[in-house]
């Protein structure tokens, strides 16, 4: 389940980014989803472990990935338990932190609203213990802690 702490949170890793540059592990990069997700957020392909072909910026290593697709590496693949800002994440990162959550229980922090689309999911807003499931309801609860 998705758990999301709206504002600042104690302890969170509030520089995704770049923490993501210190801690990643190459194996991260050969996974099948962290292929998919460099492909449809960044629009780059992953050629191996340390090259990634960015149509923007030709050839570039994982330190140059978005901050977006870092932070979704490390949610999906990070194991410490630690709260991650997933503010550096744009809209088109929400299904993806959807579907990891549908793999593990999934702690972030949020400092703005995000999209999470039309459909049925659920996600439960640790400042009041509230579990909202379409964005109507996100909406209704998220304006009250941001």
């Amino acid at each position: 389940m998705l758990s999301i702490y709206l504002g600042d949170c104690d302890n969170e890793i509030y520089n995704p980014p770049l923490y993501f540059i210190n801690q990643y592990e190459d194996s991260w990069l050969e996974t099948d989803l962290a292929k998919r997700m460099i492909r449809d957020v960044d629009k780059s392909e992953v050629v191996g472990p340390h090259l990634i072909q960015s149509p923007v910026l030709g050839p570039i290593s994982p330190r140059e990935l978005s901050g977006g697709v870092k932070t979704l590496m490390l949610l999906a693949f990070d194991n410490s338990g630690k709260i991650f800002n997933a503010t550096a994440c744009g809209d088109n990162c929400a299904k993806w932190i959807l579907e990891i959550a549908k793999n593990k229980d999934l702690t972030i922090s949020l400092h703005h609203s995000m999209n999470f689309g039309d459909g049925e999911y659920a996600i439960k807003i640790l400042n009041n213990g509230v579990v909202v499931h379409n964005q109507e309801e996100w909406l209704d609860v998220v304006y009250d802690f941001l």
